[in-house]
Formats: C-alpha cells, structure tokens, sequence
C-alpha cells in the first residue's frame, strides 16, 4: 500500500504535464531581475510594447532629446507603437524614484531571415483549445518564450493556459482572448544579450465556415410594396448571415417580366451595407433603385436573393400604386382650423373684458329716451387752477338753446375760434363746462357742483353714473394719480359693462406728459385695459384754430342726441 502511495506521487505530476491549469504559480515576467538596463529588439512595421518594471507606468525620454522639445514624444512604457527606424535609441524611463534604461533597437524584417508575416497573426475557434506561436521561433534554437497580453504576462492571469517549447496553449478560447499578443525570447548575438519582442494579433471566431443559408428578415414573402408613378422607388433587402472566415454575402434584387419566374433581370445594386448583430451573425442590406416608376413597372414581380457558400434565400414581392391622399383636405383643413379655433379661444379669454367693452360701445345701444336719465353726461375731471395767461376770455353770452345741434356747434367754433378773447388757452376742465351748458344746451353733472357734501363719496358716484347717460373723463398725469379721480373711471366702466351707463369719453388733455407719467400706486386692471379700447379725444391748450375745430366738431357727434331739463343730485337727495 505504501509502495503505490509513492509510485501515485512521482506518477501524477508527469500526467499533469500539459494539462490546462491557471497558470498563474509561475510568474515570469522577464523584468523582475535586479538589473534596470534593457536591451530589445523590435522589427520594422510591426506592433511593439515598450517595457516596464512590473505593472509600473513609467514616463520615457529618448536620450539625446527633451520630451517637450519633441514635435512626436517619446512613447511611454506600456504604450503600443508601430516599430519604425527613427523609434531605435536610448530611453530613460523614470517613476517615483524608478528608472529604467532601455536600448531599442528596431530591424528590417529581412534581417530576421526566417520570420514570415503569416506568423503575425493567429484564427482561434470559441469554446476550443487553441495554439499560438511565437513568430520566428524556428529561427532559435532557444525555446524559451515569455507572453505578455496588455501590460501582463499569460503566467500571471488567472485562466487555463500553459507555455510549452515557445507556444502558447490557451486551454478553451473565449471571446475575450481577441487582441495583440506579444512574444519575448532571448537571444545572444556576438556576446550581446537582446530581447526580441514579437506581435500577434489574435482572432477568435465562432466558426470557420458557415453552417446554414442566409435568412431574409426584410422583406416579408408576397408583400406588395406601394410606389407613386413618375417617382423614384427604393427597394430594400436585409439578410441575417451567419459567420465564416471567408465571408462573402451576396444580396441581389431581380425582375420578372409579366410575372415569369424564368425572364429574370438583374436589378443595379447600391454598394450593399454590412453590420455584424451579434458574435455569430452579420446583417447585409442591399438597395436597387428605381429611378421612375412607371405602369409596366406594376405589373412586373421583384425577388431579393440572399446567398453564401452554403445556399441561399428568397423573397418576391410586387409593386402597387399608392392611393393619393388629399392630405389638404382630409387632414390640412381641419388642423388649420381646429388651430385657428384655438387661437381665438385664447384670444378671446385673455382680451374677454376688451372685447364686451368694444362690443357695448359699438354693438349694443341702451335705450336712450330723454326722460329716462337726469343728466346727459357726468363730467369727471381734477381741477388744476389756470394760470395768468388763461385767465378771463370765454363767458357766455347766454344759455340759450339753439334749434338743432348743427347749429348750436357753428355757433360755439364761431366764438371759439374769434378773436374777441383768448378762450383756447384757458384750461378745458373750465372751457368744457361752459361750452357744453352755456352753448350746447347739455345739462352737465359736476360733483364739486351738483353732489352735496357729506355724503359717502362712493355712494354719490354710483348715483351720479346711474342718472347720467355718459361719462367724459378729462385724462392728464394728476387725474391718474388721485384716488378718487380713478374711481369715478372704474365704475363708470363697470356700469358700462352692466349696461347701466350708455357710453364714456376719455379726454387727454395732454397724452405725451400723461403716457410718460408713472402713478404712484398701478392703476387697477380693470382701468388699464379699459383705457386701451374706450374713445378718446386729444385737447392741447393753445393749438391751431382748425386742429381746435377738429376737436369740438368731434366731441359734439360724440355727444347724445336727446338733452333733458336741468336736475340736480342735490335737489334729489
């Protein structure tokens, strides 16, 4: 029993020579001696790595030359670099105290002798095991070979792998094993030790050939495809291809005359597109063009033919006449005016109080008998006492009425516009009354005047507007900034939209001084937007006689048509 305890120890080791183990026990990484100098060799046009000390990343000057002087730096280690003739040199690599000499030196591949390209690169099967030989290892008699993958060697990852007389046995292939490779062995010529460093850039594939026909996953088999006549038409094909080494897919569009199978006519093919899907397939989509669509052209059947090395796909489809849609009609019409429905929508609900203001004062007309109000119009305006200059001028002789209002308006421009005194200049909130009750026969209500004192000033101009059939605002910077000025106009608007009062007047009496003057306190919103849509008029002291005409010609057409006899608030209360 013994016996067989030791011939099972000295046994099983020699089995387990070349069995896929992680070979991660022996770490060899070629650096980890005591000296920093490092001669290599790297051939011309082919990948190398610059070497480190360990896993250090270290910054590298080329001797003789200052890294930032360089137009093109010194490639640091672990960098990889196609080899030219300009990289051979001295570098000194240095990092947190490290340094590391390295002596490159880069050969012609001819002056290897027994290298060839072929041996540059290596196909690996997924899921297999696989070899990869070091290029120029028969040039050697030295087997001895280190590989590096990225900045570590094969021995220090942890995966079933083993090296062996200067190949690398990767024990099963993953997906993952694809990258470069890179290969080092010692050699000794005329006393001198090199390291010669080699690429190889590994593949690993699912499959060398293909294992069945392609697919076509676009079109659908007997789909009819809708085309306009006169219009260029593209007919697209995509097929789902499995992968192969050799791979050469082939995705062709076909005609048949009248339908016949047989009479087929190869379409001109677009350059055809490839995308890979996944690890183990590839999709190529092929476009013909029809550059005009003509009748003939409908009655003819189209077959896109996917094809490889191991058979092929089909599919035929025909070609229909698009339905023309009136889109202007059917869809254009109504959108415009669902949209423009919406818009006037919003419109009207933003400007809702503007439009029933504009509406009363243009549309709808209260009943205006001369025995329903007590006073024609309400005069609301802040006195601003008159200077020197418009002192004195405009009496009038008599308050008399006339016979009609065309009448009455000549006669008050003929006394205006005279020379017998300075009645334009005197200010309108004292010219105002005297025209409208000495000479146009109006019966004004003026709440200085005709309101007694005591009352509650609120309730007094709610009644002055209910018993007046218009109001007349004299607007200027001082009327929109007293308190009770601006009441008067808010309830005058209210009544207006109640329809209790039948129109209001707005007179500036200066609009440039009263546009760029800022109340104290914001007028209330119910006047700002009133003020954008009521009439108004524009008075300026001392302006043109004919201007001034203008002026009184307007306000009289703007004035009722009925007049009633005097009354008084203060009589009433």
């Amino acid at each position: 029993m013994q016996t067989g305890y030791i011939l099972f120890i000295f046994i099983f080791p020699i089995s387990l020579e070349g069995c896929c183990v992680e070979n991660h026990r022996e770490k060899r990484t070629g650096l980890q001696q005591n000296t920093t100098y490092r001669r290599y060799r790297a051939v011309e046009g082919e990948m190398f790595l610059m070497p480190c000390l360990m896993e250090m990343e270290m910054m590298c000057v080329k001797t003789g030359e200052s890294r930032e002087g360089n137009e093109e730096p010194s490639p640091d280690c672990w960098k990889k670099i196609r080899a030219e003739v300009k990289h051979s040199g001295e570098y000194t690599c240095r990092t947190n105290g490290s340094m590391l000499f390295i002596h490159l030196q880069v050969v012609e591949k001819s002056s290897l002798g027994c290298f060839w390209p072929e041996q540059s690169s290596e196909t690996l099967l997924v899921a297999r095991g696989g070899n990869i030989s070091c290029p120029g290892l028969n040039c050697s008699d030295n087997t001895d070979v280190i590989w590096y993958k990225h900045n570590r060697s094969v021995s220090e990852q942890r995966r079933a792998s083993y090296e062996k007389n200067g190949l690398l046995h990767l024990c099963q292939v993953h997906k993952e094993d694809t990258g470069l490779y890179f290969c080092d062995r010692q050699i000794i010529e005329q006393g001198v030790q090199w390291t010669l460093r080699m690429a190889v850039n590994v593949t690993v594939v699912p499959r060398y050939t293909a294992d069945s026909s392609p697919r076509i996953l676009y079109p659908e088999a007997n789909m009819t495809d809708k085309v306009e006549l006169g219009q260029s038409h593209t007919l697209t094909c995509k097929a789902g291809f499995p992968f192969e080494i050799t791979f050469s897919p082939v995705v062709q569009w076909y005609m048949h005359y009248g339908g016949n199978m047989e009479n087929m006519t190869l379409l001109h093919m677009e350059r055809q597109q490839q995308e890979r899907m996944t690890f183990e397939e590839f999709n190529v989509t092929g476009r013909a063009i029809i550059k005009e669509v003509t009748p003939q052209h409908l009655n003819n059947t189209y077959t896109c033919i996917a094809y490889n090395t191991v058979g092929k796909s089909n599919v035929t489809i025909n070609l229909k006449e698009k339905t023309k849609v009136k889109w202007q009609s059917l869809v254009g019409y109504p959108l415009v005016s669902l949209l423009l429905v919406a818009g006037l929508g919003i419109v009207l609900h933003v400007k809702w109080l503007e439009v029933q203001l504009i509406y009363r004062l243009h549309f709808q007309r209260g009943k205006q008998d001369g025995d329903e109000k007590d006073f024609d119009v309400l005069l609301s305006y802040v006195w601003s006492p008159p200077s020197a200059e418009e002192e004195g001028g405009l009496t009038p002789s008599s308050h008399s009425r006339r016979d009609t209002d065309e009448e009455a308006c000549l006669s008050s421009m003929d006394l205006l516009n005279s020379g017998e005194g300075k009645a334009t200049l005197r200010p309108l909130e004292v010219l105002l009354p005297q025209v409208m009750e000495g000479w146009w026969g109006y019966r004004l209500c003026l709440m200085d005047r005709d309101v007694l004192p005591g009352g509650v000033y609120t309730n007094d101009v709610a009644l002055a507007i209910q018993r007046s059939q218009m109001l007349i605002c004299l607007l200027s910077a001082d009327y929109l900034s007293d308190r009770n000025a601006v009441f008067v106009l808010e309830s005058g608007v209210q009544a207006l939209l109640q329809n209790s009062i039948h129109k209001i007047i707005l007179i500036w009496t200066n609009r440039a001084s009263g546009s760029l003057f800022q109340p104290e306190s914001p007028l209330p919103t119910l006047v700002q937007r009133a003020l954008k849509v009521l009439p108004s008029l524009d008075w300026t002291s001392g302006k043109p006689e004919r201007t001034a005409g203008n002026f009184w010609s307007s306000l009289m057409k703007a004035m009722p048509a009925h007049r009633v006899k005097p009354f008084s608030l203060a009589q009433d209360q």
